[in-house]
């Protein structure tokens, strides 16, 4: 391997969900900063076009945003077949977008708010990589990484659903890493602890609560989106090529 292409995705095509902020926005802007084709979704096209523009001017990557919503398969179908008509294909799959509707015991979790949370979290992302399979096995295999969390390791105190759905998750890595390994592509988690974006600012905006979330850590801070974005870099290029069925935490050392 050349130390110095290691990283390169010049060539690769790129989608992510969830792309128009926080982590999801980051690992765009990676993955353009390397070469990549990068197709950005979220619900609202108008704030994905900001962002593309914006990527665009920064890299000089090409850059395609198409609003579609994640717990939608119809949607999912038309933003692969768009990427596919623009791109030729797609070679690598971020299942960022997720969704928590309920903060609190489970008890107060009805049936409308966990089969959300399923829908999005879990059947979305299986629905969209087996979508994606058949254009990534002919160009050769690609990877899929699955942005999880550290609460599928561990239940987070009342996201007891979202906790269950994230561990689904991780086993949905690792079964599909088994089967599809066959066809040159690779399949991987990311597993973020407290990381700075707007679904923890409640969080990090209580300098009390945050300190005493953070003073317990190995890595006594909050991570932010970057230094997940360059673990969704290094899983999508070929520095990871003997890598797949991973569970890859970035939580500063919570898990421990």
């Amino acid at each position: 391997m050349n130390y110095k292409q290691a990283f390169d995705l010049t060539g690769k095509v790129a989608i992510i969900t969830g792309a128009s902020k926080g982590i999801g926005e980051s690992i765009a802007r990676f993955y353009a900063a390397y070469g990549a084709k990068v197709v950005i979704s979220s619900r609202k096209q108008a704030d994905l076009d900001v962002l593309a523009k914006e990527i665009e001017a920064e890299s000089g990557a090409q850059v395609l945003a198409f609003a579609a919503h994640a717990g939608d398969l119809t949607q999912l179908k038309s933003l692969l077949d768009k990427c596919i008509e623009v791109f030729c294909g797609v070679d690598i799959i971020v299942n960022n977008a997720a969704t928590n509707p309920v903060f609190g015991p489970v008890l107060d979790c009805d049936g409308a708010a966990f089969d959300k949370i399923m829908s999005v979290n879990v059947k979305a992302p299986f629905e969209f990589a087996k979508m994606a399979h058949e254009s990534m096995k002919s160009r050769g295999g690609g990877s899929v990484i699955n942005i999880s969390s550290i609460a599928g390791i561990t239940p987070d105190p009342g996201l007891g659903m979202y906790s269950v759905s994230k561990a689904a998750m991780n086993m949905l890595t690792k079964v599909l890493a088994k089967e599809w390994g066959p066809d040159g592509i690779r399949v991987n988690s990311i597993c973020p602890g407290l990381i700075k974006t707007k679904f923890s600012q409640a969080l990090w905006e209580n300098e009390k609560m945050l300190s005493h979330f953070t003073k317990r850590l190995p890595i006594a801070r909050m991570g932010n989106v970057e230094e997940v974005a360059s673990m969704a870099l290094y899983l999508a290029s070929d520095a990871s090529s003997y890598v797949t069925g991973t569970i890859m935490s970035v939580d500063g050392g919570t898990v421990i």
